[in-house]
């Protein structure tokens, strides 16, 4: 995963892929999510994908636009 460049330095994201159609975040808090375009759809994975690259914003654009709505939370091993 590449780590998320947090240009305000207040994220609460860690982490984060992504190919086409689909965005996968790891939070600080614990959590791995997967987003793609069935959940939350391809307009908020693209939108979530440039803030990704940005390294600015996509934790609040999570928590005001997605919030629970992802496709798949992921567990790791063990």
């Amino acid at each position: 995963m590449t780590p998320y460049r947090d240009a305000d330095g207040d994220s609460g994201v860690a982490a984060y892929e992504s190919g086409p159609g689909w965005i996968v975040v790891r939070f600080h808090r614990g959590g791995t999510y997967r987003y793609d375009d069935s959940h939350p759809g391809r307009l908020h994975v693209l939108e979530m994908q440039r803030l990704a690259a940005a390294g600015n914003d996509l934790n609040t654009y999570i928590n005001r636009h997605v919030r629970d709505d992802y496709a798949q939370r992921i567990t790791s091993p063990g």
